[in-house]
């Protein structure tokens, strides 16, 4: 199969599988209907996510599940495990137990997807990793906010229609891969050295200096992503202006694959570092400038917020990049798989930080707070601009 059949595969399977992550908070008003004595709010069905997603990351890094099996199999068989734990809460009694319940597993299963699809990527595309990467995690970026879409679509359908159209595509997405695209890597059935090797991937200063920028853009990226929908609605009910707010998320949310595919092409003149510290630069400053901007008309606003949804994920690819280019080889995919599980776990406490400061401040300091992130990253990821392309 040719490389490009390959990565088109890849970006509608990482697409499809990626449409599982926020299918939840899509129709977190729904569920608030349907469960009306629940306690549960953003912060803790994308936590649960989260840190489903750190638990399975975690194990397969462990176990070495990305380097000792099939690539295309994991891929498989955890779209069709991930989908099912998706859909637990449209075919099981619901209560807030199972919500979280389905959360969590759903970001467990998330973790043979995302991390194996970069690995997969990395070994058909090694010559134009980054512009490959590029095309890979924007698929992702828009398949995480295809649910706000799905919902702002006026189909008088039931939440349950957007749960059930996730899982599906999931599904499809992990068919694809697991019989169409030859399998490259060679199954290791001896983990030890590797396990043993994985202990000492942050000697390198190399891939310190990639994850750690890497660790400052996770810092940001999802609180940012789960309260995109409560940035509209205090922005809607602060000027009395209507609003469509799950069109807007899904806007806001997709514009990080402009930034993700457009930065890919910029690599092949910029390099990875230098594209990578440009987009969290200008995210960060977005952070900045929030207060400012929060009292600006609404087209002004909307513009921002969509410069900021291109540029706070755009650099998330570029990080993968430098990831795969500075681990060990022969521990590739158990590295990166790491560094993800350690970048979200940095997300469930960006979230929670997010919700105390605005239970105990307001929406302007908390936004604000969030440039620690892409300042910490900057910090670290310098040196890498100026001896790695």
């Amino acid at each position: 199969m040719r490389t490009r059949t390959v990565l088109l595969v890849l970006v509608f399977a990482v697409f499809s599988g990626s449409s599982l992550w926020f299918s939840s908070n899509a129709i977190l008003i729904q569920l608030s209907q349907v469960l009306p004595n629940a306690n549960f709010d953003i912060s803790d069905i994308t936590s649960a996510v989260q840190f489903g997603f750190i638990v399975g990351t975690l194990t397969f890094a462990l176990l070495n599940v990305s380097d000792r099996f099939s690539a295309g199999r994991v891929f498989l068989i955890s779209s069709t495990l991930g989908s099912l734990s998706n859909a637990l809460i449209v075919y099981a009694p619901l209560d807030s137990n199972t919500l979280i319940l389905s959360r969590c597993l759903t970001g467990f299963f998330l973790a043979g997807i995302y991390p194996v699809g970069v690995k997969i990527a990395s070994l058909w595309c090694q010559h134009d990793l980054g512009r490959a990467l590029g095309h890979i995690v924007g698929a992702l970026v828009v398949g995480t906010a295809f649910p706000h879409f799905i919902n702002s679509l006026d189909l008088s359908l039931d939440w349950q229609w957007v749960i059930i159209s996730s899982s599906s595509l999931a599904i499809i997405g992990g068919l694809l891969v697991g019989f169409l695209i030859p399998e490259k890597s060679i199954a290791k059935r001896t983990p030890h050295h590797e396990g043993k090797a994985l202990l000492n991937i942050f000697k390198s200063n190399d891939f310190r200096a990639s994850s750690s920028g890497y660790f400052g853009h996770m810092w940001e990226l999802y609180t940012f992503w789960a309260f995109v929908p409560i940035i509209l609605t205090a922005y809607a009910t602060q000027f009395a202006t209507n609003i469509n707010i799950p069109l807007w998320s899904f806007l806001i949310i997709a514009a990080g694959g402009i930034g993700c595919s457009a930065g890919g092409l910029l690599t092949l003149k910029l390099g990875s570092a230098r594209i990578a510290f440009y987009q969290l630069a200008t995210s960060g400053l977005c952070c900045l400038v929030f207060p400012f901007l929060f009292s600006s008309s609404i087209e002004v606003f909307l513009a921002y917020l969509i410069i900021w949804g291109i540029t706070v994920a755009g650099d998330s690819p570029q990080f993968s990049t430098l990831n795969a280019k500075t681990a060990p080889p022969e521990i590739l995919g158990s590295a990166i798989t790491l560094v993800i599980c350690i970048g979200f776990t940095l997300t469930i406490v960006s979230l929670q930080v997010f919700e105390f400061i605005l239970a105990n401040t307001n929406l302007q300091i908390a936004v604000l707070l969030l440039v620690l992130g892409p300042l910490y990253g900057l910090y670290k990821l310098r040196p890498l601009t100026l001896s790695i392309h």
